[in-house]
């Protein structure tokens, strides 16, 4: 042995039972008798319920485009209702030699979507993007212009129906949530009174009863021969409730920022605007957004309610494309499927809001 080993000190490896798999499994499956208990149990809810789930699902599932007869036969799900009903339920009744335009439109909004997410394009211009962006959404849904032929609303559907209804809604009600809570936290009476009374009110009701206001109760109330579009009334109805929902939510977020932000913004010689847009809101903000994201994902999945004042979203154009006689028997495939679009959507914005929190809170740290 040289003198360098001889003085070098000797590290040894933990023991194997708390390193690799094992491990894991030590610590976090069977760490105590009742955690032991519980894997074990979800364990045989697992072997009881996946194997069949997946043979219903895939393996003794019918595919492809096949006659109504050959998916009675089987034992598994007949996904051949979704490849011969699939353009009704993403589109409605949107005219079938034009819905290359919705599938454009939609793949914009999620292409803005994405590129919004990124933080290095969170700049004021970034507002004039998005208003570029509806702007030919827009144009695509409607037509009329740059020889396309003009669709109306009472025809759009399903999925870019959806999204534009949750898109518009969480682009317009996040700003005047944040005006609603600080308009509740203001000195003046006026302005607080009106804040309170609206958060209070629109939170009173659900939001079935702004959807048959709007729908229903507002054109009555109109002068003769003044309509207002459908599909706006639903939209602000939406906007209406999202936002005050919202506005507490940021508001909470404002009551958590010690008094001392505000006391060194001050001394600094910030007005308050300056103040509330460069300290105040970014922490605020900061701290409450997983119950901001869990509003939109709520939002995301409420749009489904406005089938009732007979828009034809993702849920009404499922439904239409059941009412097929010959497909009436696989209603479990369709609901399932728009399910699983749901849950992507809303499954992505829970994991972009947990890295954006991760992202923030190390910025905070540095």
């Amino acid at each position: 042995m040289t003198m360098e080993e001889a003085t070098t000190p000797q590290v040894e490896r933990p023991p194997a039972s708390v390193t690799g798999p094992w491990g894991w499994a030590r610590a976090n499956l069977f760490s105590t008798p009742w955690n032991t208990f519980l894997t074990l149990v979800s364990a045989a809810v697992l072997v009881w319920a996946v194997p069949p789930a997946l043979d219903w699902l895939i393996f003794n599932a019918v595919w492809g485009h096949v006659k109504p007869e050959v998916c009675k036969q089987a034992d598994g799900a007949c996904w051949a209702f979704i490849a011969e009903k699939y353009r009704l339920i993403l589109f409605g009744r949107y005219p079938f030699k034009e819905q290359w335009r919705p599938v454009l439109a939609v793949c914009l909004l999620i292409a803005m979507i994405v590129f919004s997410c990124n933080r290095r394009f969170w700049r004021v211009w970034l507002g004039a993007v998005w208003m570029a962006g509806l702007a030919v959404f827009g144009t695509l849904m409607w037509g009329g212009v740059l020889g396309l032929s003009p669709v109306e609303t009472n025809l759009w559907g399903g999925l870019p129906l959806t999204l534009i209804l949750a898109v518009v809604g969480v682009v317009v009600a996040f700003p005047l949530s944040i005006a609603l809570a600080l308009g509740r936290r203001s000195r003046m009476p006026i302005v607080r009174s009106f804040s309170v009374a609206y958060i209070e009110l629109i939170r009173g009701v659900p939001l079935i009863s702004l959807l048959f206001m709007a729908s229903f109760m507002l054109p009555l109330f109109l002068p003769t021969g003044m309509k207002i579009n459908a599909l706006l009334r639903a939209q602000v109805a939406i906007i209406m409730f999202t936002a005050a929902y919202l506005a507490e939510v940021v508001r909470g977020g404002l009551q958590a920022i010690p008094k001392g932000q505000y006391e060194a913004a001050q001394a600094l010689g910030l007005g308050y605007m300056q103040m509330m847009w460069k300290i105040i809101l970014p922490q605020a903000i900061r701290a409450v957004i997983p119950p901001i994201v869990n509003t939109f994902i709520g939002m995301f999945k409420d749009t489904s309610l406005v089938a009732i004042v007979s828009l034809t979203d993702l849920l009404l154009a499922t439904k239409q494309a059941i009412s097929d006689p010959n497909w009436r028997a696989f209603f479990v495939e369709g609901y399932v499927f728009i399910a699983f679009i749901y849950f992507i959507f809303c499954f992505s914005m829970s994991k972009y809001s947990q890295h954006l929190e991760k992202t923030l809170r190390a910025g905070a740290r540095r």
